[in-house]
């Protein structure tokens, strides 16, 4: 790698993220799966053959770094929108000039940053540019296409996921940036390699992260007014301040984490859940969404199995309203540590959803038995309403043997079937009592 490609020229005051700005792909760290020898994306330049594609991943990933180099390697004009400020008619104007350049001979490389904030009309607008080929369309997004794009747009782009940086792949941005002309190549800066990996693993992933941390700690450093300037741990830590992990509140890693945090309790390992549940917190996400989200998996996976569970969610719910950050945390850790480990059910789950099912593709209204039906009035009574109806607590064992409650015409659907663990062992035990009881009625009818 030669350095001098990032001495250019840099206007005064710019960030040390946007001065160290690869200017070939060659400099490009990162996304090795798409532009590897023999990858996708890399075939598509050899060929000379680049197509409309989907940039998905998060920041400082280099959705924009790679989109302008793409432009650039194919010697196509850079045009950009932003989908924060720009509309419909934005859209018509670039492939307008678009159109223009092409009639001279000049392809288009339209890149739209924040693609998933555009409504489905303003999507809808690219689509025949992007069909005629007036320019190559180049959507970067850190929100799940499939959830955000319509699919007339995604049909026509190819979605690439582009990956947060490796441990190693940051620690490369950082050497180069200390030794590069146009970074921090000219100042006598001391980054002993743990400080270097300390830095690499507080981005996170995140290139411009890691650039903007190694900025300020080096100005930090520089206050002291010592030659060399050494950047120390202690440096570091005033520079992150409160680490801020990658998460995106309401974005596909809030997702994943809490599908993780879910898949944890389900499969009884309180340790995962623990952490899952303390990634989130650490990242910022709102305890009080993760306290409702508990107690529905208490809900949903253990059930009846071991109803103290929802007890312990519901109290862990109210314990933090009632003491807040950080100790009502306390409460909520606790709870996903027992619902890890007590009696897994999803047998009411289940039952519940095939019952609501069954509901919804019920043609007509199925009418109530007249034997259920409630009779507050004289006339309700002279009409049948309750007659015939069997009060349970007046039957032997409280129960009326061979009772029917369904509509006519329904037969027993069987949607409740407990499982052989916990609680539902007994109620499983009962249900079958229950059952002998109905078919001794019947015989006896």
């Amino acid at each position: 790698m030669n350095s001098d490609m990032f001495a250019n020229a840099q206007p005064p005051g710019q960030p040390l993220a946007a001065r160290m700005r690869p200017h070939s792909l060659d400099d490009y760290i990162g996304q090795q799966h798409l532009l590897g020898e023999g990858k996708p994306l890399r075939q598509a330049l050899v060929r000379d053959q680049l197509y409309s594609m989907i940039f998905w991943g998060p920041p400082g990933v280099g959705k924009t770094t790679l989109a302008r180099l793409l432009a650039e390697y194919t010697q196509a004009h850079f045009a950009t929108l932003s989908a924060v400020s720009a509309g419909v008619k934005d859209i018509r104007e670039a492939a307008e000039q678009a159109q223009i350049r092409a009639s001279n001979g000049t392809r288009t490389l339209l890149f739209v940053d924040e693609v998933h904030r555009f409504n489905k009309a303003q999507q809808d607008a690219f689509l025949p540019w992007v069909e005629e080929g007036v320019f190559i369309f180049v959507g970067a997004t850190t929100e799940n296409p499939s959830f955000e794009l319509n699919n007339a747009l995604l049909s026509r782009a190819r979605v690439h996921v582009l990956k947060p940086l490796s441990q190693d792949e940051l620690l490369l941005v950082i050497d180069r940036a200390l030794t590069s002309p146009a970074g921090l190549g000219n100042e006598s800066l001391d980054v002993p390699q743990d400080i270097r990996e300390l830095l690499a693993q507080a981005a996170d992933g995140d290139a411009r992260r890691v650039l903007n941390l190694l900025e300020i700690s080096a100005d930090l450093a520089n206050a002291d007014d010592a030659s060399p300037t050494v950047i120390s741990r202690e440096v570091i830590e005033e520079a992150l301040g409160e680490s801020t992990r990658r998460f995106d509140q309401g974005g596909e890693y809030f997702y994943d984490q809490i599908s993780a945090l879910h898949k944890s309790v389900r499969g009884s390992h309180p340790d995962a859940a623990l952490y899952w549940l303390c990634r989130m917190l650490d990242g910022g996400a709102d305890p009080r969404y993760l306290a409702r989200r508990i107690v529905r998996m208490a809900w949903e996976d253990i059930g009846l199995a071991d109803p103290r569970a929802m007890q312990i969610a519901n109290d862990a719910a109210t314990t933090y309203e009632r003491l807040g950050s950080p100790e009502g945390e306390l409460a909520l850790g606790q709870a996903v540590i027992y619902l890890s480990v007590a009696a897994k059910s999803n047998a009411g789950y289940n039952a519940y959803n095939q019952a609501r099912a069954f509901v919804s593709k019920d043609v007509g209204t199925s009418e109530v038995p007249v034997h259920l039906r409630n009779a507050p009035t004289r006339l309700m009574k002279e009409l049948g309403y309750g007659h015939d109806y069997r009060y349970a607590h007046d039957e032997p064992n409280a129960y009326a043997a061979g009772e029917d409650y369904f509509p006519e015409g329904i037969e027993e659907p069987g949607w409740y079937q407990p499982t052989p663990r916990g609680l539902e062992i007994k109620i499983g035990s009962k249900l079958d009592q229950l059952k002998q009881w109905d078919e001794e009625a019947k015989h006896q009818q």
